[in-house]
């Protein structure tokens, strides 16, 4: 059986297979662009997790070819150590280790010596998490709630503003899961990521639409009262159905101002069932804090009119393939299925799990509301119509 044998990425189809892929590519089409086989390319992005390595350059105190050349040069013009570092503006000691290392005054060699520190510039260095194993137990710790690296990197600078020691970016908790030679996060804490991927994909890839239906005689989104816009009122929530397998389904409410998020479970996708639990689920609320409901065009909200009788709340409709117009409960939808992946039977799983899945989303920390948790937000919002 013959062995395939690949010759190395030229420097510029390795900056096209990188540059593409951050155009959100996939490795088949790189693979097809470069001539190369998918596994191939696959191999080169998941060396690296994913993530483009930064581009190696010498650094300014470091020796260049030029400046070995002129120690070569030196050395054949028996001229000393301190001599030759006088020439090329470098300490004695700097120019004596760079012969030594490099076999001394009778086998130094400009080029050879050149490639030779270049090769030892690739050791591997450490990560700040690697370095600091407090910071690292913190991280990590965030990980397993299900915390975004980003969430993390701002819940360190509350939880320690005065100990710029405990300070990390979210960019390094990415590379350091994803770049597994960094040696500071274990591999498993990649599923406690929302997507569970083993390595870095661009937000331009795989971005597709889907439309839905049209509800009778329903109020459009733009009729929907201005004080919803702003977020500045509470009370104003998005909606939407998760499916999974098996036919089976769970309804989801955001609130728009605090993005607090409640679970609600549904027998099945059809108009009078879903319009009874949701009815159920809403009424548990102050009346202050049921101003509109927004959702888009599934069949299952077609008794709208029955759910507003029963719950006060008007119904907004979304216009067809306009899923930003509910861009909090798409934004949570997503986190859903990290608990929930696609092909999961939704029937499963009992209110009470639902709402302990509730309860870590909106236990989480969001840029949105200043690194304050929904919870947190919402109570003050529950407080303030008491």
């Amino acid at each position: 059986m013959s062995t395939r044998i690949h010759r190395a990425l030229s420097a510029a189809d390795r900056a096209a297979l990188w540059q593409r892929w951050k155009e959100g590519e996939s490795a088949t089409q790189i693979a097809r662009e470069l001539g190369r086989g998918r596994g191939y390319v696959r191999g080169v992005l998941q060396h690296s997790g994913g993530i483009a390595p930064a581009p190696r350059k010498r650094a300014d105190h470091t020796l260049s070819l030029a400046q070995r050349e002129e120690i070569s040069r030196g050395i054949c013009a028996s001229m000393s150590a301190g001599q030759i570092a006088r020439v090329i503006g470098k300490s004695t000691s700097t120019v004596s280790r760079e012969i030594h290392r490099n076999g001394g005054r009778h086998r130094y060699r400009a080029v050879e010596a050149d490639r030779a520190a270049w090769r030892r510039a690739q050791r591997p260095k450490h990560c700040v998490l690697a370095r600091h194993p407090q910071l690292c137990r913190r991280v990590a710790e965030g990980l397993k709630q299900q915390w975004s690296p980003q969430q993390i990197a701002r819940r360190l600078v509350a939880d320690f503003p005065n100990d710029h020691s405990m300070r990390v970016s979210h960019e390094t908790i990415y590379r350091s899961l994803f770049i597994q030679a960094r040696g500071a996060l274990k591999k498993e804490l990649l599923a406690h990521l929302r997507t569970h991927r083993k390595m870095r994909h661009s937000r331009k890839a795989n971005h597709r639409g889907d439309g839905r239906g049209k509800i009778v005689e329903a109020l459009s989104i733009r009729e929907r009262p201005a004080e919803a816009d702003d977020r500045a009122v509470p009370g104003h929530w998005e909606g939407d159905l998760i499916s999974g397998k098996n036919n089976s389904h769970l309804a989801t409410l955001v609130e728009r101002g605090s993005r607090y998020v409640m679970l609600v479970k549904v027998p099945s996708k059809e108009t009078a069932p879903v319009i009874k639990a949701l009815s159920r689920k809403i009424k548990t609320l102050p009346r202050a804090l049921r101003r509109s409901l927004t959702w888009d065009g599934g069949k299952e909200m077609a008794n709208h009119k029955q759910f507003t009788l029963a719950t006060d709340l008007k119904v907004y409709i979304c216009d067809p393939h306009s899923p930003w117009q509910r861009g909090s409960n798409e934004n949570t939808n997503g986190l859903l299925r990290q608990y929930f992946p696609k092909g999961t039977d939704l029937s499963v799983h009992s209110q009470a799990n639902l709402d302990f899945v509730a309860r870590r989303l909106n236990g989480r920390p969001r840029e949105t509301l200043e690194f304050k948790t929904p919870a947190e937000v919402f109570s003050q919002f529950v407080a303030s119509t008491g």
